[in-house]
C-alpha cells in the first residue's frame, strides 16, 4: 500500500499541458547528408594533420636527439605518415562533400 496517488489510482486528471490533440508520432525526418565522416570529426582530424602532428614532429625531431631518446627517426616518419593520413581522410570527405552538393 502507498500513500500516493496517481491518475489511475483516483481518476483524476493531473495539471499540466492539454495532449490531446497533439499529433501521435511526429514524423521529423532529417535530410543528413551522406558525408564519409561527421562535421566534429572532420574538425578534430583538419585540426590534427594540419597543425598538431606536423608540430609534434618537429618537437620530436628537435628535442629527441638532444634528449638522448631512441628511434627519433621512426617516431617522426610515424608523426609524419599520421598526418599525411589524416588529410587524406579529410580531403576524401571534403571531396565527397562537393560531389554531392553539386549533384
Amino acid at each position: 500500500m502507498t500513500d500516493s496517488k496517481t491518475p489511475a489510482d483516483t481518476g483524476e486528471t493531473l495539471p499540466g499541458p492539454d495532449t490531446g490533440d497533439w499529433p501521435e508520432t511526429a514524423d521529423v525526418t532529417h535530410d543528413v547528408p551522406d558525408w564519409l565522416i561527421p562535421s566534429r570529426v572532420y574538425d578534430v582530424l583538419k585540426w590534427l594533420g594540419l597543425i598538431v602532428l606536423p608540430a609534434l614532429a618537429v618537437f620530436v625531431n628537435t628535442v629527441g636527439p638532444a634528449w638522448g631518446w631512441p628511434h627519433v627517426d621512426a617516431i617522426v616518419t610515424t608523426l609524419n605518415a599520421l598526418g599525411i593520413l589524416a588529410g587524406a581522410l579529410i580531403g576524401v570527405s571534403a571531396i565527397k562533400q562537393r560531389l554531392d552538393l553539386a549533384a
